[in-house]
């Protein structure tokens, strides 16, 4: 029984890597308005991120959820449920997109402090199932024009199905230090190539997206679980990997076939009380 509950729980710390899910469109979320003018107002999610994001001299961006005071806990929840109420399926694309990243992001931020102190997102044990240690991806977490969602639903079924952009995994944080960083500010239509574009940057410029050692190559295992967005192919992911890094890094990669490793690291992007 020992056993059967130490494999239990190694598989529910492993399973959101062994287990990735594959991009599945829901034909419902793809109506649109292309005359759309409205803008949903991220200026909550902007006050947030100003306030209690914190850019380290290591180049990962840590979210100091000790410090979020009541207020803003309180705050946080019901600019939640504002964002639950906008009517998405009237929006432009572009402003669908902006919508669907932060409402991710700030799900995020929502359900780890609802579960704060915790060491990594994937001991907050909510998704259904016989291994629910697996994190909360699952769960339906939100009801979005009268649909209940979860952060796979919007992830999977959403984002990467109707934009088909390998960029959207930079853009969605699973609160983890391996996780490409919560930027400091919300995405917007009119914004959200240019940060997407830093986003990528950052990330592969960082060791966790790359690093070739010794004529070896470890990459992030964004890059295997989700190979089928980076063209399919080490190649495929090379070649990605190629166009955002900067010239220095760049040079690495020259001769370099195939990747040899992925790795991740799990633990809480937490600044703490800071």
């Amino acid at each position: 029984m020992r056993r059967l509950i130490a494999l239990v729980l190694l598989l529910g710390w492993c399973l959101p890597a062994a287990a990735a899910p594959s991009a599945e469109p829901w034909p419902r979320w793809e109506r649109q308005d292309a005359t759309s003018a409205q803008r949903v107002d991220q200026a909550p999610w902007a006050g947030l991120l100003r306030r209690y994001l914190r850019p380290g001299q290591d180049g990962v961006n840590r979210f100091a959820y000790g410090a979020v005071t009541p207020a803003d806990r309180a705050a946080l929840e019901a600019d939640l449920a504002r964002l639950a109420a906008v009517p998405v399926s009237r929006l432009a694309r572009a402003e669908q997109r902006a919508y669907w990243i932060n409402l991710y992001n700030e799900l995020t931020v929502a359900v780890v402090l609802r579960h704060y102190p915790v060491e990594s997102i994937t001991r907050i044990n909510l998704s259904p199932g016989l291994f629910s240690a697996s994190g909360p991806w699952d769960a339906k977490l939100i009801r979005v024009e009268d649909e209940p969602l979860s952060l796979n639903d919007i992830e999977h079924r959403i984002l990467r199905p109707i934009w088909r952009d390998p960029r959207i995994h930079y853009a969605v944080n699973c609160a983890s230090l391996g996780c490409p960083n919560l930027q400091g500010e919300p995405y917007t239509a009119g914004g959200a190539e240019a940060t997407l574009e830093r986003a990528a940057a950052q990330y592969v410029n960082h060791p966790r997206g790359f690093e070739v050692r010794g004529g070896s190559l470890t990459v992030s295992s964004i890059y295997s679980w989700y190979k089928a967005d980076f063209g399919g192919t080490d190649a495929g992911v090379i070649e990605h990997l190629r166009r955002h890094a900067a010239p220095d890094k760049r040079a690495t990669l020259e001769g370099i076939r195939s990747v040899s490793r992925d790795t991740y690291d799990w633990k809480l992007n937490d600044a703490g009380g800071q």
